[in-house]
């Protein structure tokens, strides 16, 4: 009898599909926000855009518009589809919902990847009692209409706006309110039963300090450590997560996943923090996240992150913040980069090639003691070595503040491949060609991608 070769035995088949499905579920979406308020391209050419164009793999929208649907037919992008506000009311009837789910999911479930059914937007905002009392029965009846049509792997949920009572100095306090508890506790019950997550919009540019922007952005900033967990703290995003898993936690519920429905940062407004830059750098570490794992109090959990928007959208009222979420103009031109244009795409104009001479990171001369003590604080956090200027160390000089924050800040600059945001460091840092070594402290430069002592 022949041999079957080795890795063709059922033992190896059964390992590499252990393996693939572990890779599978570890890996996140990343997703974006597509709304449609403005002079905007047809959705064919924006699907086209987001398939051939970018790396993102799902799509969320604010309705369930059938020429969305037909576009993204084929293209294995996944999508998140909503129930309008005002239906929601007939939608508690199950023969309404029925209805709903054979006219809008059920024509193009076979060839369009349906993942969610968000039925409304943030509910409890509108104060609406009726949408409110609605809501759960809604949910309910759109779940029973799914797996009637035999589409239970399509999940239902609604997101919230971020409303939970934030402790921002111990986010594991962090509680509902109490007019609120019942309320959500019947919403994570029924995400419980219907195996769906709860939902919600995590905005840290609605509860930014001005006076600590850069905690808001994941800039460097003084990290803030929980005082009950001694869990630390160096960006209000994770923050924001964690409070929410504690609020949910402290009803029962903290076996239910969470996704962000929505999340960004706005390139212009009436604040100084609004700028490209702040949206490029606030989003391209929401993308990490969704591309990684954990929270301080949830270091094994995968969240679907919604990136809030694809496009700036003029057709919105409101203030200028509100038409300027967008990753991406009309045109499809990129507001800023945020590394998710695949490689040989259009995308912003390439820099200068990168000098072959010597390049070196420090702090400038009129940088305060605070801001760069914020700036060790933010480099040593992020995984870089700071044993040499520690107590003890080769750099460590108690009495020269700028000479260990130069070191440090040099570090994570060579790391980043010396590109001319890693050494921004909120306007504290600057380049140099002259190397600051001293006898004692070498500063370390980039060669052949790897970092080295001179």
């Amino acid at each position: 009898m022949t041999k079957t070769p080795h890795f063709l035995t059922l033992p190896s088949l059964l390992l590499a599909l252990v393996v693939i499905f572990l890779l599978s579920s570890l890996t996140s979406a990343i997703g974006i926000n597509y709304g449609t308020m403005g002079n905007l391209p047809p959705p064919q050419q924006v699907v086209d855009f987001i398939k051939t164009k970018t790396i993102i793999d799902s799509v969320k929208i604010y309705d369930a518009n059938p020429d969305i649907l037909r576009a993204l037919a084929g293209t294995g992008i996944y999508i998140t589809i909503m129930v309008p506000d005002g239906n929601i009311p007939a939608m508690a009837n199950v023969e309404n919902a029925r209805q709903w789910v054979a006219a809008n999911v059920v024509p193009f479930h076979q060839q369009t990847k349906i993942k969610y059914i968000c039925v409304g937007n943030e509910i409890l905002l509108t104060k609406d009692n009726n949408l409110i009392s609605n809501l759960v029965p809604a949910m309910q009846s759109l779940h029973e209409a799914l797996n009637v049509f035999g589409l239970s792997d399509i999940k239902v949920t609604t997101p919230h706006a971020f409303t939970v009572g934030y402790n921002l100095n111990a986010p594991s306090e962090s509680r509902f309110n109490d007019d609120q508890r019942d309320f959500f506790s019947k919403i994570l019950e029924f995400n419980r039963q219907a195996k769906s997550p709860f939902m919600i919009s995590a905005y840290p540019y609605f509860q930014v300090d001005p006076n600590n922007v850069n905690y808001a952005i994941f800039g460097p900033s003084n990290a803030i450590v929980d005082a009950k967990t001694n869990h630390t703290y160096n960006n209000m995003f994770d923050s924001v997560m964690d409070a929410t898993y504690s609020a949910m936690n402290a009803l029962g519920y903290g076996d239910v996943d969470i996704a962000v429905g929505e999340t960004g940062w706005p390139s212009a407004c009436d604040a100084a923090w609004c700028t490209p830059q702040n949206a490029a750098m606030y989003n391209r570490n929401i993308i990490k996240r969704a591309q990684n794992i954990g929270t301080p109090l949830m270091p094994n959990r995968h969240v679907d992150i919604y990136i809030f928007a694809l496009f700036n959208e003029d057709g919105k009222s409101g203030s200028t913040a509100e038409k300027n979420w967008g990753l991406f103009k009309p045109d499809f031109s990129p507001v800023y980069d945020v590394g998710i244009l695949r490689s040989g795409n259009t995308g912003p104009p390439p820099g200068p090639p990168p000098s072959s001479s010597e390049k070196w990171c420090v702090a400038k001369q009129e940088a305060t003691d605070a801001q760069l003590q914020a700036n060790i604080d933010w480099v040593c956090s992020q995984g870089i070595d700071c044993k040499s200027i520690s107590p003890g160390g080769v750099c460590f000089d108690n009495n020269n503040m700028k000479s260990r924050s130069s070191f440090i800040m040099n570090v994570y600059y060579q790391s980043k491949g010396r590109s001319e945001e890693a050494c921004n460091f909120s306007g504290s840092g600057v380049v140099t060609t002259t190397n600051p070594s001293t006898s004692t402290c070498v500063i370390q430069k980039l060669e052949g991608g790897s970092i080295h002592r001179n």
